[in-house]
């Protein structure tokens, strides 16, 4: 089967990023930015929350060896999708929970899966899902940047500890 992708937004995408890349069926990760309204933004736009863009990451996969639900499902494993417009410390409307979708049927998939998973919650999910209309690819520094700024304080206070986390829960989905 084809290559197929999915762009989901987890709160920053730096994370995103390190997480998603790990996972085995997962060809290839790029940091950007989608779901709002003006073209081109740049990071510093982004930042000022008047884009209305959130920070996403466009995943690549092989659907013969992982699947779109179970996508899904570590999306929602990788962030909290009941807090609106944060995730941690990072506070604003481009760090918010936001699936896009590609076609109808994804969609009806991707509420049927929502809908199922708020069971697992007590306050309501409130991830915005909403057609991709378009992905705009997040400046060159923003690639693979945990990878290259491991020693940054974000990186090794933040990010570190939630792929530690990821590795002990999903450690059969990581690539070796």
């Amino acid at each position: 089967m084809a290559e197929k992708f999915i762009v989901v937004g987890t709160g920053c995408f730096w994370c995103s990023e390190a997480i998603f890349k790990m996972i085995r069926g997962v060809n290839r990760v790029i940091p950007g930015y989608a779901g709002g309204h003006a073209d081109n933004p740049t990071y510093r736009q982004v930042c000022t929350d008047k884009t209305g863009h959130a920070e996403v990451v466009k995943i690549f996969y092989d659907p013969d060896i992982i699947s779109f639900e179970k996508l899904l499902e570590l999306f929602m494993a990788t962030h909290d999708p009941t807090s609106l417009n944060r995730q941690g410390n990072d506070i604003g409307t481009q760090y918010r929970s936001i699936i896009l979708y590609n076609d109808d049927a994804e969609e009806k998939l991707i509420k049927d899966f929502l809908k199922e998973q708020q069971k697992n919650y007590r306050k309501p999910i409130v991830t915005e899902v909403k057609k991709l209309d378009q992905f705009y690819e997040a400046e060159d520094y923003h690639h693979d940047y945990f990878a290259n700024n491991q020693s940054n304080p974000y990186c090794a206070m933040v990010i570190k500890p939630e792929i530690n986390d990821f590795v002990v829960r999903y450690g059969n989905m990581v690539k070796r």
